[in-house]
């Protein structure tokens, strides 16, 4: 399980300011087994680039916390190994991947996990007649919720995904087997 905090949505313009990662093994929740660290986020050129304010709304990470926090070619060796072999799971993965995808590329890494699943998908497959499938909307379709202060971070937002994930997998499964 992933999540990133981004200065925009773009993963050619805007830079990672958080990474968040968890496992998940044999339907459980792995909360020891964490990946966790701001970044001091750079344009493509490795110029340092601020939080725009609309951002920092947004997941509340503004420019003084990342200012002493590694740089994306710093981490993304140490995201990357802790991912491994492993098929990744993020809400809206199409997103958080561009984004690791694109500053792999910049960085002569490679992303390329062996499965990417989508909580938003499985999601629409396990309510198909729900129209919203945000991360909030489906939480509190589940019954979950979040820690204070943790929407909207990367760390906060994976845990909510993973027990998301567990709970539309194993609904899925049960309407598969009706």
């Amino acid at each position: 399980m992933f999540d990133l905090e981004t200065t925009g949505l773009s993963p050619d313009r805007d830079a990672i300011v958080e990474i968040g990662a968890m496992r998940v093994r044999n339907g459980a929740v792995q909360a020891q087994e964490v990946f966790q660290t701001l970044v001091k986020p750079q344009d493509a050129a490795g110029q340092t680039m601020s939080i725009p304010w609309y951002t920092q709304k947004v997941h509340g990470i503004s420019d003084r916390m990342v200012m002493d926090a590694p740089t994306l070619p710093e981490v993304l060796p140490a995201f990357l190994e802790f991912v491994g072999s492993a098929p990744v799971v993020a809400h809206n993965v199409a997103f958080d991947s561009g984004f690791v995808r694109a500053g792999a590329a910049r960085h002569g890494l490679l992303w390329r996990p062996v499965r990417e699943l989508c909580t938003v998908q499985l999601s629409r497959r396990a309510f198909p007649r729900e129209k919203g499938h945000k991360l909030d909307a489906v939480a509190a379709r589940l019954g979950l919720t979040f820690e204070e202060g943790g929407r909207h971070r990367s760390l906060g937002d994976v845990r909510v995904t993973a027990e998301a994930f567990l709970r539309l997998m194993e609904r899925l499964e049960l309407a598969a087997r009706s």
